[in-house]
This record gives C-alpha cells, sequence and structure tokens, in this order.
C-alpha cells in the first residue's frame, strides 16, 4: 500500500468553489500517485471560516460555529472524493457540535461509502480556554481493507497510553494530524508519533497544518512537516524515519508499506515492545526514592 500525509496550508476561500477545487485538487494529486491512504492534518477545516467572511472568521468562536455548519457539506465532498478515487481519506479535523461545546473531530471515509470519525481525547491549554473544545467520544480502530487503523489527534499522541490502546486493539497504522504554531508544538507531536511508532510497533503518518493564517485567530501561525514513521527494526528504515517533508513546505508525503510489514515485526523483530509492554508493571512497585549526596 501508498501513504500519503498532508503538510497543508491554510488558506482564504472567496467561496465554496474555490475549496472544493483546492480539495479535489490535493486528493487527486494523491491519487495519481497511486496513494491508497491520505491523511489531512488537525484543524485543517478552519479555512472554511473564510467563507463566512473577515468578521466572523476573525472571532473565535463564531469561528467554530461557522464551520461546525458546513459539516454535512464538507463530508459529502470528501464521501465523494474517496469513492471517486478508491482511496482512504481522513479528513481535516474541526469542531463539530453535539452539547453545548464543541468536540475536535476528524472525520474517515472509505472508498466503498464507509465512513466514521475519531474525536480528540486530551485538549492542550488553547482549547481549554479560550477555546472550550471538549474531549470527545472514545478512540476506535477501524477495520479496513489496509489494515486496522487508529487515530491521535495531535496532543493525544504525547500520550503513550492512548496509542498502547489502540495497539492492543489491533491498530498497525496510527494517523496523527497535527496543528502546531511553532517548531517546540511542532517536535513534540513528531517526538510522539515516533514513540508511539517505536512502542507499539507500528506505522504512524503526521500530517501537520503549515504557512500562516493572520485572519484566523485559530490557526494563524502553523509550523510543521509531513512524515511517516515506522519502529526501527529490520524491514524498516533504521532511523525510523520511513518518509519525512521539508519543514512549512505544502504538499504530500508518500511511504510505501507492505501490508504485512507490522505483523511481521511484531513476531520476528530484533525488540518486542508491544509484547514486552507488560513487564514494565513488575518493575513499578520497586521504584523507591533514595538519599543521595551531601546535605
Amino acid at each position: 500500500m501508498k501513504l500519503a500525509a498532508a503538510a497543508y496550508s491554510i488558506d482564504w476561500h472567496e467561496n465554496w468553489v474555490s475549496y472544493e477545487e483546492k480539495l479535489t485538487h490535493w486528493v487527486a494529486e494523491a491519487a495519481g500517485q497511486g496513494a491508497d491512504l491520505l491523511v489531512f492534518p488537525e484543524y485543517g477545516a478552519m479555512e472554511l471560516a473564510s467563507l463566512a467572511g473577515a468578521e466572523i472568521a476573525g472571532d473565535l468562536e463564531k469561528s467554530l460555529h461557522a464551520v461546525a455548519e458546513l459539516g454535512g457539506r464538507v463530508g459529502a465532498l470528501h464521501a465523494k472524493l474517496a469513492q471517486a478515487h478508491g482511496v482512504y481519506i481522513l479528513a481535516a479535523s474541526g469542531p463539530a457540535f453535539e452539547a453545548g461545546r464543541p468536540v475536535n473531530r476528524a472525520r474517515f471515509f472509505g472508498p466503498g461509502g464507509e465512513e466514521g470519525h475519531q474525536d480528540k481525547q486530551i485538549m492542550t491549554l488553547f482549547e481549554r480556554d479560550p477555546w472550550g473544545i471538549a474531549p470527545g467520544g472514545p478512540l476506535r480502530v477501524f477495520d479496513t481493507a489496509l489494515g486496522r487503523i487508529g487515530v491521535l489527534i495531535c496532543y493525544d499522541s504525547e500520550f503513550p497510553l492512548l496509542g498502547r490502546a489502540l495497539a492492543e486493539a489491533g491498530a498497525e497504522i496510527i494517523l496523527v494530524p497535527s496543528c502546531t504554531e511553532a517548531l517546540s508544538g511542532y517536535s513534540r507531536v513528531r517526538v510522539g508519533a515516533m514513540a508511539r511508532a517505536l512502542e507499539g510497533q507500528c506505522v504512524t503518518v503526521h500530517a501537520p497544518t503549515v504557512g500562516a493564517a493572520p485572519w484566523s485567530p485559530a490557526v494563524d501561525e502553523n509550523t510543521g512537516a509531513a512524515a511517516i514513521y515506522g519502529p526501527p527494526d529490520m524491514g524498516f528504515c533504521a532511523t525510523g524515519v520511513l518518509a519525512q517533508g521539508e519543514l512549512d513546505a505544502p504538499g504530500w508525503v508518500y511511504a510505501e508499506l507492505d501490508r504485512n510489514a507490522v505483523s511481521h515485526i511484531r513476531e520476528t523483530g530484533e525488540v518486542r515492545c508491544l509484547s514486552h509492554w507488560p513487564e514494565q508493571k513488575s518493575c513499578l512497585p520497586d521504584v523507591q526514592t533514595v538519599p543521595f549526596g551531601a546535605d
């Protein structure tokens, strides 16, 4: 199979046609390169606030509602493109209102009309205040023709027990859409994605937003590089980096993956992080605090 991670720029759209043409171009380009799975970033959907005009796009709360109201239309477009090109698409995440406050939701579309979603689990400080984004539904693993796929949205990738839960549920590929303002934030997600690939002996696909959108208080500055990671073990790249784009360069990054690669490495790898994970528990009760050094 061929995986595609987007380094996605946030653009201003004067009308729906502009957005539809952009998304159609991005999907067609990746599908034209033979990609089977396309991953867009966290909060990439916030560019849709531009359709409501500068006043609403520049207001944090109003922009959340404006984007959420377009959810049905955006979903229909992604579903259409997934079926037309015979690909799986993780759409750029955005707000979805269910009970008062919005969740941060990434919707997943399949070539046969399948549709699901994954909500972010743990909110960053900015999402908590002033955004007021709420934690969403449970973690899910999607059982697809490409294998079992899970999603850890940005900050979620920095928490090992979430990745572990997906790995234990059989996830072979974990998608990591992100939106990070600074290099430090991007680096944290990058390290998290690589760590989840190592300890879960799986593949992670990191898709960030890039570039500036000064008209939006939500996604005004974006730093990142698209990449695809695997466990640094035999059959994979020794560095664990299967593919990586340039920092802040919009476009797709691709990596080819044997569909049996993950199951093979879990069974025959030089290390067995996934199966040896429970052995940590026997060590934890023995942790001691020891006085050491001069008074």
